[in-house]
């Protein structure tokens, strides 16, 4: 098998979490409130790659839709157990979107007994959609 294909090890599903969230709604807020909206819901290496983008709401309403994907698969949400800036996305060797935890994030991946998220984006003039899974390997 290719080097290419290494995939993160498989193992047990433990949660699982989607969001689904239209663009334009993210445009809006960009629009009323710039950076104390992304201050506080992006770290600063999302700002850094999506403000490079030709079309950074796009970009940005993927990444809130996996902070969100991301939650439910805690079954937290966002709020006390699990931050806005908890969770970043950010680009493996292949360009893939990974998933990095801060503390607050470690300790709920640890406390369910998993090992990692696995998270996949997409998204269109209209929409952007994310899932996410916790996994025990």
């Amino acid at each position: 098998m290719s080097s290419l294909l290494n995939l993160p090890p498989g193992g047990v599903l433990v949660g699982l979490g989607a969001d689904l969230i239209e663009v334009e709604r993210v445009r809006g807020v960009l629009e009323r409130q710039g950076p104390r909206f992304l201050e506080r819901v992006f770290t600063e290496e999302e700002r850094a790659y999506c403000s490079s983008m030709a079309h950074p709401h796009k970009h940005y309403a993927a990444r809130f839709a996996a902070k969100e994907a991301v939650s439910k698969c805690f079954t937290t949400g966002i709020g006390a157990e699990l931050g806005w800036r908890s969770v970043s996305i950010y680009h493996g060797p292949r360009n893939q979107p990974l998933v990095r935890l801060d503390e607050k994030g470690q300790a709920l991946l640890a406390a369910v007994g998993a090992t990692h998220v696995m998270i996949t984006l997409s998204h269109t003039e209209s929409h952007a959609l994310a899932v996410a899974a916790i996994i025990r390997a």
